[in-house]
């Protein structure tokens, strides 16, 4: 159970720019997510390996009207427990919390939440998750009430997009998402490449 994961991984978070100055000129960590529908429950989000995919994110959310200039900041991850869905037996966890929890939610005659598709989204990609949410925070509170070590950070691969061309089944925005629930596993933090040198925040 998350013992199986590589150590050491750069994931990259979509924000605006004056978080990302905070977060890498000054130490400030990043915002941990508590929405309802968050892809992985509770967590600071960050995409594997793609910073590409967070400069799109935060871009769309200038669109939005959410951020006024959107950058990305780097992160060095340590996934330490890491809750790995790309593990089987990981994957069993979840879906014996989900029993468990559905369970609780029939007994006490209230409806299970459902995942959903955002609004306009040409795709009908469920975006919202607020089932998979629900799972997971149940987890956390199975894995507490246990006396079990906590999980540090979930990891996840998503599909997602369009097709990569016609007849596939490769999407153009499937990803691989991190949401780190510690924010010691954050060991530095950057701006991605820009003339071929790293910007790395001061060591705290």
């Amino acid at each position: 159970m998350g013992r199986l994961t590589t150590s050491f991984v750069l994931g990259y978070h979509g924000c605006d720019a004056e978080v990302a100055r905070e977060a890498v000129n000054r130490g400030t960590p990043i915002l941990q997510s508590d929405r309802a529908y968050d892809w992985l429950g509770p967590g600071a989000y960050f995409w594997e390996s793609d910073p590409t995919r967070a400069m799109e994110w935060a871009r769309w959310k200038v669109e939005r009207g959410e951020y006024s200039q959107p950058a990305v900041v780097g992160a060095i991850i340590d996934l330490r427990n890491c809750l790995d869905l790309t593990n089987r037996e990981d994957v069993d966890l979840v879906s014996h919390a989900y029993d468990s929890f559905a369970q609780l939610q029939d007994r006490a005659g209230l409806p299970l939440p459902t995942n959903k598709s955002v609004n306009g989204d040409p795709n009908a990609d469920l975006l919202l998750h607020f089932l998979d949410c629900a799972a997971f925070r149940h987890l956390h509170q199975l894995v507490a009430k246990a006396g079990m070590e906590p999980f540090d950070t979930i990891r996840g691969v998503f599909t997602e997009g369009d097709r990569a061309f016609p007849g596939s089944e490769i999407r153009q925005k499937t990803h691989t998402q991190i949401a780190v629930r510690s924010n010691d596993c954050i060991k530095r933090l950057f701006y991605p490449l820009e003339d071929g040198v790293i910007q790395f925040a001061a060591e705290t």
